[in-house]
Order: C-alpha cells, then structure tokens, then sequence
C-alpha cells in the first residue's frame, strides 16, 4: 500500500503501524520552508512537528486553511504571505526521521497532511519511529534529546 492507503488503514483500525512507519521511511513527502531552508514546522505542547505532506494538494489543502486563518494578515513564522507561492522540498521520510530530526533541539515529530480531517496523521518522537537519542520514551542513558543541533 501506498502512504495515504496505509495512513486509511490504521485510522480505521485495521492497519499495522509497523507497516505504516514502513511506508513513511520509503515515501517521498512534501516539506515546506519557511526562509533561509528551515523546515515548517508547528508547536504543540512542547514537541515540534514537522509539516510534511504526501502530494501538492495536500500541501494546498494546508496552505489554504492557513492563509485563512490569518486573512491577509503577514505569514507568521516564515510562511508565505495570503496568495504567494509556498515553497518546499521533498524529502525522503527515512531521512527525516533519521538524519533531521535527531539535529533538532527538544522533541520533534513529523505531521502528516495536517489539513485533511480524515487522512493526517502523526508520527511522535517515540522509539521505533526515531533513533533512540531522539525518542522522548528512551531510557535516560541512551543518549540526550537534541544534542549536537
């Protein structure tokens, strides 16, 4: 299956998240910037969360419920103002999870189609989705979150 069919799955309950975080490692996902390169990404109860998304029309879906949010109003944190051109990268879901995320300082998870009600989906910084040093669930001497950004 494909990321969006497996994201499907699980949220009906009958996929296998083993597979699913199989299936991010292996796509390719739409990450957008906000200046200077940095990755868009969004705060929530202390953890960040990389916005990826797993085509163009996902990724409009999300500008557009942000630029209406804000109406008119400037981009906030790097984001396009209402009406310009987001721009992104495309990213290797292994290489988010394994090389990216353990540079950032403090928890960091990757959001998924974050606009699309029925098939967003996360994936936490939680041993068996990042290296262990990223993982807020290790055990404290297997290494310390963020170290070396």
């Amino acid at each position: 299956m494909e990321l969006p069919e497996e994201i499907a799955a699980t949220r009906a309950g009958t996929g296998d998240p083993a597979a699913l975080v199989g299936e991010f490692r292996r796509t390719a996902v739409l990450v957008p910037t906000a200046g200077e390169g940095r990755l868009m990404a969004g705060n929530h109860n202390g953890v960040r969360w990389i916005f990826a998304f797993t085509d163009e029309a996902a990724l409009a879906r999300f500008a557009e419920e942000r630029a209406g949010a804000r109406e008119g109003a400037p981009g906030r944190h790097g984001e396009p103002a209402t009406g310009e051109p987001w721009e992104y990268v495309s990213v290797l879901g292994a290489r988010l999870l394994d090389a990216v995320i353990p540079e950032l300082d403090g928890p960091t998870g990757v959001a998924v189609n974050a606009a699309d009600e029925d098939g967003s989906m996360l994936f936490p910084p939680a041993r068996g989705i990042v290296p262990d040093e990223a993982a807020v669930d290790a055990a404290p001497d297997i290494g310390t979150q963020g170290e070396g950004a």
